[in-house]
């Protein structure tokens, strides 16, 4: 395979994680969003502080979080934030319910790092955002 071969296929593939992660934590920040009561009682059945507060702040996260990375819009902003719910979700929700309930988090949580490292890619509003009109023209 060659360099530029190998160049498209590299964005291709980030667009893809972009889609199946961004899609996914939008649809469970949305979830959370028009149904806050139940992640509300569950955060403070956790013990987690200001439980009301931060089922709000984690559905927002999740959503518009979700949306940054499904369009590839300053990724590195969302990411270290989407990661951080997943660790605390691992932590306090899925680890005790063993190997089987943790999977997915697990992997949107490395998948989002992975992002954060690796940027948006070629086919985002990012580099939509990056392209600067030659000044020969």
């Amino acid at each position: 395979m060659n360099q530029s071969a190998s160049n498209n296929y590299h964005d291709l593939a980030l667009l893809l994680l972009r889609i199946g992660v961004g899609v996914i934590f939008m649809l469970a920040g949305w979830g959370k969003l028009t149904g806050i009561e139940g992640p509300q009682t569950m955060f403070a059945d956790l013990g987690i502080p200001v439980s009301g507060l931060m089922a709000w702040v984690v559905a927002i996260i999740e959503f518009f979080g979700g949306l940054m990375v499904l369009t590839g819009t300053y990724i590195r902003i969302p990411t270290p934030f989407l990661a951080f719910i997943m660790l605390i979700a691992i932590l306090t929700v899925s680890m005790p319910q063993g190997f089987g309930a943790m999977r997915l988090d697990l992997l949107l949580l490395l998948t989002a790092l992975a992002l954060l490292m690796l940027g948006s890619g070629k086919y985002s509003v990012d580099q939509m955002l990056n392209k600067r009109p030659s000044p020969n023209r």
